[in-house]
């Protein structure tokens, strides 16, 4: 089914707009609260929460494309969910995808100003748009979906080394460019 009828069965508000949500798009979108979360249970219950937020927003939404919306909905809710479980314990997972980019983005507490954050959004999207595709394709996948860098290699058709090495040399880059324009001292 297209997106574009998915999205007109939730304007009808049928129950069958969930089904073939999670037809077309479970697997991604469970793939991605699972990248953050490593309780079964928690992933679950961020995929059941993701697809009441997109019921809730469509209308008026409709966004395109939608396995996009659904899937950063599902990541915001797991993030969420990370730092209420990291309040008590630790996720590894996501807590390497953390440490790795810790070097070449300023903290919470230098951002303090709504201007800032939108300078500092600005300037990672240039940073984003300079770069290749594949090397987007590897930023975005692991730093924003939290994929692992042994699935990321599987989907390049590269080793894992060579996927470390170019997510290392783009963390620098990026550490760089904000650092020359002012963002990270």
């Amino acid at each position: 089914m297209e997106d574009s009828q998915i999205i007109a069965l939730f304007i009808e508000r049928s129950e069958q707009a969930i089904a073939e949500l999670d037809r077309k798009y479970g697997a991604a979108v469970k793939r991605t609260a699972a990248n953050i979360l490593s309780d079964r249970l928690d992933v679950e219950e961020c995929v059941n929460d993701a697809y009441l937020g997109v019921w809730n927003s469509i209308p008026p939404q409709r966004p395109s494309p939608l396995v996009s919306y659904v899937c950063r909905i599902a990541r915001n809710l797991a993030v969420n969910r990370w730092h209420a479980n990291t309040a008590r314990k630790r996720s590894a997972n996501y807590e390497l995808v953390l440490d790795e980019l810790e070097d070449c983005l300023p903290s919470g507490a230098d951002v303090e100003t709504e201007l800032e954050a939108k300078e500092l959004t600005a300037a990672i999207d240039r940073f984003l748009a300079a770069l290749s595709r594949e090397d987007r394709f590897l930023f975005v996948r692991r730093y924003w979906y939290a994929d692992p860098v042994s699935e990321l290699a599987a989907l390049t058709g590269g080793s894992a080394d060579r996927v470390s090495v170019r997510l290392f040399r783009l963390r620098e880059k990026l550490r760089k460019t904000l650092t020359k324009e002012g963002l990270l001292v």
